[in-house]
């Protein structure tokens, strides 16, 4: 009965009609995500247990002994992950091993409790384009990341499987595939001073059509997770450090393996704690970001546009910071990063930049 009663909760919630892709911002917007987010909520145990079975068997093959290099090409299938014959959680020797990392036992985390926020996919996407791999870095340099993007259908509190996550990022030195330079007309602009957009240049325009690297899409398993690997991304003027998002549950294949965007369901954007950030910030190639000595990078508290703030919903719910954990023994041997969102498969937004 309870069940029954939150999927008819949610229906209705999704009847109002979707308005222009952007987060809430009008009271009757505002409204809606509120009880969205209250919806949601009693998906939390089952979204929770969700990302940390991830997050354990992952650390799991990291504390067995496998050097990173090996991990990062090794990172358990989801087959295997989910074989409940591979993993005896009372058996005491796992308990031993699981004893030894963080990662202990399900916890009630706010970024896998509530509904993913609606945020500017800001002016570097490209709608067409974007290949469907799971390695994304091309031979851009910095260090390793590992992204495991978990999806919750917020209508039945279930993994959503074949939905195609979408990503794209700055690469070390703060720059987005395809868009080298300023236009020549703005080479000596400078930053926006005070107001939402403090910090922000004007967008740098597509001048190279064919650069790929930094992007790609991925559909969900079975178990609604699309992993990919990557770099840390590096920061420009204006922004924290983040990585774009987009899921379509409706999209064409291209024969170039690129694909066309049919429905989409949520735009988004995932953030990594300042700690993190700084410590990257000393590692090369980062230390080669142009604007390190003069205006450097952006705390994710001061991100323009409240976009950071933003990310968290109206009501502060959600939180889009990855959780990350070490792939070896030191920073310098890359990171694994998890994440888990909520969202309605039944939304339909359309998918152009609003500014």
């Amino acid at each position: 009965m309870r069940s029954t009663y939150l999927i008819g909760l949610i229906s209705l919630l999704f009847s109002i009609p979707a308005l222009a892709h952007k987060e809430p911002k009008s009271d009757e917007e505002i409204e809606v995500q509120r009880n969205l987010q209250a919806a949601a909520y009693h998906c939390a145990p089952a979204i929770a247990q969700f990302t940390a079975e991830r997050q354990q068997a992952w650390a799991q093959k990291v504390l067995s002994g496998r050097p990173a290099q090996r991990v990062a090409s090794q990172l358990p299938g989801y087959d295997e992950l989910f074989d409940s014959d591979n993993y005896d959680t009372n058996d005491a020797s796992n308990q031993e091993l699981m004893s030894c990392t963080p990662i202990q036992g399900t916890q009630i985390q706010n970024n896998s409790c509530v509904l993913a926020p609606e945020v500017t996919e800001g002016p570097y996407y490209h709608t067409v384009g974007h290949p469907i791999r799971q390695n994304i870095a091309e031979l851009q340099d910095g260090l390793l990341l590992l992204l495991d993007i978990g999806v919750i259908d917020v209508e039945t509190c279930k993994p959503l499987p074949n939905v195609l996550v979408d990503i794209w990022q700055a690469n070390a030195t703060g720059h987005y595939a395809g868009h080298p330079l300023p236009a020549p007309h703005l080479m000596n602009e400078e930053p926006q001073r005070g107001g939402k957009r403090s910090g922000l240049l004007s967008a740098f325009p597509r001048t190279v059509q064919h650069e790929t690297w930094l992007r790609g899409a991925w559909p969900t398993d079975r178990n609604g997770v699309a992993q990919f690997t990557t770099i840390f991304p590096g920061y420009y003027t204006g922004r924290a450090t983040h990585i774009h998002t987009k899921v379509f549950t409706e999209w064409d294949v291209l024969p170039n393996n690129s694909f066309v965007g049919g429905r989409l369901s949520h735009t988004g954007q995932f953030f990594f704690e300042d700690d993190i950030n700084m410590v990257v910030d000393k590692m090369h190639p980062y230390t080669e970001n142009p604007i390190r000595e003069s205006r450097g990078r952006t705390r994710n508290w001061r991100d323009s546009l409240n976009i950071f703030e933003d990310s968290h919903g109206p009501e502060g719910d959600y939180n889009p910071v990855f959780k990350t954990h070490f792939l070896g023994g030191v920073v310098q041997q890359g990171l694994g990063a998890f994440i888990t969102m909520g969202l309605n498969a039944s939304a339909s937004y359309d998918n152009f930049w609003k500014g």
